[in-house]
């Protein structure tokens, strides 16, 4: 997989003069991510990603059965971290339908075989759209709070694992209060995993959101030089 990262424009010195791109992705290696973001992900997507082979039967069973139900239409999440990869690197539609879950289910098993759990993480956590055009949790955390991963709180860290179940309508900036509803979820889950303490968890639910856009900024703006 080649991450579709924008064209960057720099004079010869090294200054930023232009970028170009409709996705804003800023590549990061598992290791530079923090634990904290990683416990965050995967207690709300896949709890137990590193215990299955690219299907977690239970959350199956469960989809399986709401097909029954509403005659052939899955309205709820359900597929690890390894079935939603195909997804957002933009192999499959976004439709929530059984043809495509099972192509997801045969896709996960096979990317299972041919790369390592971390290396599965490592390309979830770069290719998951945030909305604003942000694509990975770099990218999302320089969107949002105009700083790297590693410099965000609990709070913004888990904001941003809140953001992919709807990028586009749950983001902070179009809507907070659905926001900060789901950064909550996110909370509540880590508490539930033992991943944050009772206090950390009571700090970062009353903690407000602020999130707002950045820009990415321009060493020396220079678009007709770069153009």
């Amino acid at each position: 997989v080649r991450l579709e990262t924008p064209l960057r424009v720099f004079s010869a010195d090294g200054q930023l003069m232009a970028e170009f791109g409709e996705r804003r992705l800023v590549p990061v290696l598992l290791a530079d991510v923090p634990p904290l973001f990683i416990r965050a992900v995967l207690d709300t997507e896949d709890k137990r990603f590193y215990e299955h082979s690219g299907v977690d039967f239970i959350t199956l069973v469960n989809s399986a059965l709401e097909l029954v139900v509403n005659m052939g239409e899955i309205t709820r999440g359900g597929s690890t971290i390894t079935m939603q990869l195909p997804r957002n690197l933009g192999t499959f539609s976004l439709d929530r339908v059984f043809i495509r879950k099972f192509k997801e289910i045969l896709l996960a098993i096979q990317i299972e075989r041919a790369l390592s759990k971390d290396e599965i993480l490592e390309l979830y956590i770069n290719a998951v759209p945030f909305g604003k055009r942000a694509y990975g949790a770099q990218a999302a955390a320089l969107t949002y709070y105009g700083r790297t991963l590693d410099q965000l709180n609990l709070a913004q860290i888990a904001m941003l694992a809140g953001i992919p179940q709807a990028p586009t309508a749950g983001n902070p900036v179009n809507n907070p209060e659905r926001a900060l509803r789901r950064r909550n979820q996110v909370l509540d889950r880590m508490l539930e995993q033992g991943s944050i303490t009772t206090e950390q968890h009571a700090e970062a639910i009353a903690a407000p959101n602020t999130a707002t856009l950045h820009e990415r900024k321009l060493d020396v703006a220079s678009p007709y030089p770069a153009e």
